[in-house]
């Protein structure tokens, strides 16, 4: 199996911006991109904070991780009925994203 992430960095932080726009992203992972702002300034050839710079670099229009949500609400309530338990939110963002962003 090979990393998802492998020549695609991009695609780490816009898997977190999923996870926290579905409200399941760590708190841990939330400060730790936050300190490595600096950083992705300089690799993305952005500014602002990390999310930011997501909505920056793919265009997002205001309102975009309220979008996600409700996708993420709505498919929620439809998997639990036919499946009888919770969705995985990180099978979720891998979907989502993989069926929006190809990469």
């Amino acid at each position: 199996m090979t990393d998802r992430y492998t020549n695609k960095p991009f695609l780490k932080l816009l898997d977190c911006y999923v996870l926290d726009a579905i409200g399941h992203l760590d708190p841990k992972t939330d400060a730790d991109l936050t300190a490595m702002e600096p950083k992705l300034h300089e690799a993305f050839e952005a500014e602002g904070p990390w999310r930011d710079i997501v909505e920056d670099k793919l265009g997002f229009q205001d309102g975009m991780q309220g979008a996600i949500l409700e996708v993420w609400q709505n498919g929620r309530q439809k998997f639990v009925e036919a499946q009888g338990h919770e969705p995985d939110p990180g099978e979720f963002t891998r979907i989502f994203i993989d069926t929006n962003f190809p990469h």
